[in-house]
């Protein structure tokens, strides 16, 4: 069984007094389903699903008065089971496809009896029309493939050894040589396997990569098929534009350049394509910015910027030539850049950052820059063996004006400092994360009281 940290989440929600209905949400085939019947069977007594694919007749459950009561004796009588208060969850799966059941939760949460949770694809919940939105009765929780440190879990890499890791990144400390050597090439595995739950079950049971890519391939046509099913218009656009995903960060600069889609194409007309796969969960945009400064939002250019697929194991099954081989050789280097900075942006994008890059002709360019706390973070990827080269990195650590105090360097090296320059091994982006505010805050009211 594959760990997912989502777990941990829905014990706290569960725990919570005040809890509202969850809505987990996330690209298809990323183990939603699975996690919420692992967590239901080993955490309530009695636990109801409705599948709104797999019986479409369930949507009969919300077709008249919404009320709270008639809608728990329709549930009731529908599933023949006994809902017992305080101890049952009711999980409503796929539930874009029931647009009334969304409505019907606000009155199901303000009547208290049982929890629920929600689940479907992204690209349903977000194209599917509903009437009324539950604001303020739902909570909503994205999940993403496995991250590294999930991945590194599953293929046995124990507790103790993820403690050591986190002491040496916290510390700044050099990992010892066999412990660097084994999670390099760890990390080489998690490029062209990436995080979906069944590719990484296969992996793991097997190791067989012909296999893995077999079932990577499967899911890329099913995205391709949800393209064709939700998307009520763009769709060649659409389509296009997933299919150009691997090509594009294969060009220099790693840029999405719209005219080669089509040669008179422009922004304007391409932009809501781009949104849906992004809305989707499938692709992550990552846009440049004018300027490294707070608040980052303001100095985004959105027809200046890069896409990456939401899984790198995806994105090695869609590039062309046997990519797979030259990675488990360790050959990270030319035109792999462009997988490993994929790699990144899944990574950071699981743990909450948004994803920026800045590029100018007279400071050259940094791979990402995101906000952590209240620092902007310079971010550079290298797959080869000049890291400790990066003069736009300099360039940007140089301009006393922005007052950025410290830059990251992701590469094949140990742990190091130098100057403003932390270098830090690819694995240790499991532990680069945002900064979160104290769960309780308390305001001192006695100096306001007088």
């Amino acid at each position: 069984m594959l760990y997912r940290k989502a777990y941990d989440y829905l014990l706290d929600w569960k725990n919570r007094s005040d809890k509202k209905a969850l809505l987990v949400t996330g690209a298809r085939q990323i183990g939603k389903t699975y996690i919420i019947r692992k967590f239901a069977k080993e955490n309530y007594e009695n636990f109801v699903e409705i599948n709104f694919i797999t019986n479409p007749e369930a949507s009969k459950i919300f077709s008249g008065d919404l009320n709270a009561d008639t809608l728990v004796i329709n549930l009731t009588a529908y599933t023949r089971q006994s809902l017992e208060k305080g101890k049952t969850l009711i999980f409503f799966d796929e539930i874009q496809e029931c647009p009334s059941a969304r409505t019907a939760i606000k009155f199901l949460v303000d009547d208290g009896r049982f929890d629920y949770i929600e689940s479907g694809s992204l690209l349903g919940v977000n194209y599917k029309e509903v009437k009324s939105y539950p604001v303020g009765y739902e909570e909503i929780y994205q999940m993403y493939p496995l991250d590294f440190e999930e991945f590194s879990i599953a293929n046995g890499v124990q507790k103790d050894t993820i403690r050591y890791l986190r002491k040496c990144y916290e510390e700044k400390t050099e990992i010892s040589e066999a412990v660097h050597q084994s999670m390099l090439k760890l990390f080489r595995y998690y490029i062209i396997v990436g995080g979906m739950p069944a590719v990484v079950q296969k992996f793991t049971d097997i190791q067989d990569i012909g296999e893995v890519i077999k079932i990577q391939r499967d899911i890329l046509a099913l995205y391709r098929q949800d393209i064709s099913k939700y998307a009520n218009s763009n769709k060649e656009k659409i389509k296009s534009i997933f299919d150009m995903i691997p090509a594009e960060l294969n060009n220099k600069n790693r840029r999405f350049t719209l005219t080669n889609i089509k040669g008179t194409a422009r922004m304007l007309r391409y932009e809501t394509s781009f949104n849906w796969l992004n809305d989707a969960g499938v692709a992550l945009p990552c846009y440049n910015i004018t300027e490294p400064k707070l608040p980052l939002e303001l100095n985004l250019q959105n027809n200046l910027f890069k896409l990456f697929l939401c899984d790198t194991g995806l994105l090695c099954a869609e590039s062309m030539g046997n990519i797979q081989f030259d990675i488990l050789a360790g050959d990270l280097s030319v035109n792999m850049g462009s997988i490993l900075e994929n790699v990144f942006a899944q990574e950071l994008v699981s743990k909450g950052f948004k994803l920026k890059y800045y590029n100018k002709k007279n400071i050259g360019e940094v791979d990402f820059i995101v906000q952590q706390g209240k620092n902007v973070v310079p971010i550079e990827i290298k797959s080869g063996n000049d890291f400790h080269k990066h003069k736009a990195l300099d360039n940007v650590l140089s301009k006393a004006e922005w007052k950025i105090d410290q830059g990251f360097v992701f590469c094949k090296g140990n742990i190091s400092l130098k100057n403003n320059i932390t270098y830090l091994p690819w694995y240790m982006s499991m532990f680069f994360k945002q900064e979160t505010p104290p769960k309780h805050l308390k305001v001192d009211l006695d100096i306001v009281n007088v």
